[in-house]
């Protein structure tokens, strides 16, 4: 994700959909100067186009569903919330390539060697951490997110937004149910943004463009996919733990939404969704 966030910020500005300067950082020796290689369009056009033979649909999914949960970061922070909880954060950059970030306090989660890297990388490229950042180190499979954030000064009384991106197939279901329970019984408002796979391409039940190549390199990896969900199902699964769904798509349709006629050529990861859910109003007469 870094490098397709790396190669789409070196596109001219009136051809890119997200900006993330600080995406390099995160990458190799060699493949920052791919990167920076792909200023030249001939370049870009090789490098994207083995990227997107190698991983179908990666490249241009991930860049438009940056966009999208850029722009539910935005909508939340101007209605008012002013705490954002980022969920297996990663080499997410959003409290610092954001220029609404300063206004609400960021909780950033992740395993405590991957939040070592980072924080390693970014006093290498910041002034300082700001102010208003906070790492939490947490297992998603061992350790329970209320008492992590709890110690980080998270506020469940007030609303947050919570973005967990990449995340969920990778997880037991134990450690999903865990998490949406959590957020469902924080204060009403609270939002939460998160991406998932669609179960039928981890077992094969429903056919999806080089779905069972992307399960095997994950495995030789070392990192499986091991939970995922059928959309149709999602409302429910998430009413069940008091939480409303807003949106949900796969990756064909917010390409759509993204790149507009572009995405028509755009093949493959059609298996991987974003969806965007609420905190209901609590009815205290029922």
């Amino acid at each position: 994700m870094a490098l397709f966030r790396a190669l789409e910020s070196v596109r001219p500005a009136s051809q890119r959909l997200v900006a993330d300067p600080f995406a390099p950082s995160f990458l190799s020796p060699r493949l920052q100067r791919a990167v920076r290689l792909s200023r030249i369009f001939c370049i870009r056009f090789l490098v994207e186009r083995y990227a997107d033979r190698r991983l179908p649909g990666a490249r241009t999914s991930g860049i438009a569903r940056t966009l999208l949960i850029d722009e539910a970061w935005t909508r939340a922070l101007s209605d008012g919330i002013h705490q954002v909880a980022i969920l297996g954060a990663g080499f997410d950059c959003r409290a610092y390539r954001l220029p609404d970030a300063a206004c609400a306090t960021i909780f950033e989660v992740d395993h405590p060697a991957m939040l070592a890297v980072k924080e390693a990388r970014l006093k290498q490229i910041l002034p300082a951490i700001p102010p208003n950042v906070r790492f939490a180190a947490i297992d998603f499979n061992r350790q329970r997110l209320p008492e992590v954030l709890a110690n980080a000064g998270f506020d469940p009384s007030l609303p947050a937004l919570f973005l967990w991106e990449g995340v969920t197939n990778y997880l037991t279901e134990d450690a999903v149910d865990s998490v949406l329970r959590y957020v469902g019984d924080c204060a009403p408002g609270s939002r939460i943004v998160f991406t998932y796979v669609h179960k039928g391409a981890l077992d094969g039940s429903v056919e999806f463009e080089g779905a069972a190549r992307i399960r095997r390199d994950v495995v030789k990896l070392g990192e499986p996919w091991t939970f995922g969900l059928v959309p149709k199902a999602l409302p429910d699964f998430l009413g069940k733990r008091n939480l409303k769904l807003d949106f949900d798509a796969g990756a064909s349709e917010y390409r759509l939404r993204c790149y507009g006629p572009r995405a028509a050529r755009m093949k493959g990861y059609d298996f991987y969704h974003v969806a965007i859910a609420h905190v209901p109003e609590r009815d205290f007469l029922q």
